[in-house]
Parts: structure tokens; sequence; C-alpha cells
């Protein structure tokens, strides 16, 4: 059974209908990501942090995963798959994948702001600016903000390196150290890059193919191409 990693990015959760910062008309367009993604932003103004949380989780409560989500999870049907993801929202826990790494936190978690190690889910969508974990300090979003550290990244990296097939779905490979881990992956493993655009493949030496469709539509189709593949 082949090893497949799947490395998604805020595209696949876009087929959705949740908003992206990179959305000239999204819902967070009035947003700058330096007053709400930052250590300095929650010190400064924790209300404004807190609050634009509270609406990512609303926004998340009225959407489902769509067919590229439940795409991924059908590879697990004939292959080992282990989803290194970007996104913050759980749409591919709740598509039914098994193995998910957040690379940038949990959106329905919060954890202390002097332990990251004291995580908490959250009921519903609202946190109250002035809950406390057990150890005494003021709740945050279990986010990993621009600037701090990506604590599972050595963990992904390590994923990426064991995988026998990468996709690389709905990213732009703009943000690091996120986007290098397509470094990670071994020379003689195929990578599959679905998506409209053009993400940078800098250092990438592998066979690259590349299907230029969304995630909800290309990753069906691509399922059922690695499905016949695995028949074979």
């Amino acid at each position: 059974m082949k090893n497949v990693v799947v490395f998604t990015g805020a595209g696949v959760s876009a087929d959705s209908g949740l908003s992206t910062f990179r959305d000239s008309d999204g819902l967070w367009a009035e947003y700058r990501i330096e007053d709400v993604c930052t250590p300095e932003a929650l010190a400064r103004d924790r209300q404004t942090v807190i609050d634009f949380y509270n609406m990512r989780r609303r926004e998340l409560e009225r959407v489902e995963p769509n067919a590229g989500h439940r795409a991924i999870r059908e590879l697990e049907r004939f292959c080992r798959v282990n989803v290194v993801t970007q996104n913050v929202d759980d749409l591919h826990e709740r598509a039914g994948s098994s193995r998910v790494l957040h690379l940038h936190g949990e959106l329905r978690k919060l954890c202390s702001s002097a332990d990251p190690r004291l995580v908490y889910p959250i009921e519903g969508w609202r946190q109250e600016p002035d809950a406390r974990a057990e150890d005494g300090s003021l709740l945050r979003p279990f986010i990993v903000f621009f600037g701090e550290p990506v604590p599972m990244f050595e963990r992904a990296a390590e994923v990426v390196s064991q995988a026998d097939v990468l996709i690389v779905v709905g990213t732009s490979l703009a943000v690091y150290p996120a986007a290098s881990l397509v470094n990670y992956v071994r020379r003689e493993v195929p990578v599959y890059l679905v998506d409209p655009g053009e993400p940078s493949l800098a250092g990438v030496r592998n066979r690259v193919i590349h299907i230029r469709m969304r995630s909800a539509e290309g990753m069906p189709m691509l399922a059922e191409r690695l499905r016949r593949e695995s028949e074979g």
C-alpha cells in the first residue's frame, strides 16, 4: 500500500465557501494580518483578535466539507494517507480523514497564553475574552501567529520525507516555512499539483504533474486515477 501525503492549503477550504486572507473581496478584506494574526496584535488589542477568531468559528459552523475533502478521504480506501494542512479549520476531519497534521493550529481549540501545551476544545464559536486556562493565564486561540515558530514543522517534514506520492493542493506555496515542505520529498517521488494557478515549486526536482483545477474538481479526478493505478 502506497504512502500518500496530501499537503493542503486555503484553496481546499475556499471551495467550501470559507474566506481566505488572499480573497480580494473576502470576509476578511477589512483586516490586516498584522492586526489580527500576530502576538503583538493579541497583546495590543486582545478584543479585536478574539472577535476575529470568533467570527471565523461562526463562519466555519455554516459550511461543510466539499468534494476535494471527500476525495482526499477516499484515498484511504487504497492508500495510507497523511494530510498535512496549513488550514486551521476541521473540514478534513469532518470529511473523515483519519490522520491530519495541522501546521498552523486549530480553530476549534484554545490554549494557555503561558503554556501552549495546555490545549482545550471550544464548544460553539464564541471565546469569552476573560476565559482562563488551568494555570491561570488567559486563553488564546490555538493558532500559530505570524512571527511564531511552527512547532509541528519537523514532524511534517518527516511525514513528507516518507511519502511514495506527494499531492500538493490548494496552496500558493507562499507562506514559509510551510511552503518549504515540498523540498523534503525524496527525489524519485512523483508530485501532483492540484491548483488552477502557478504555485512556485522552486527547488523541486521531482516529476511534477500539474492538474490545473480547483481542489473540488481536480482531487476527485486524481483520486480516481490513483485508485486505478493501485488496482493495475
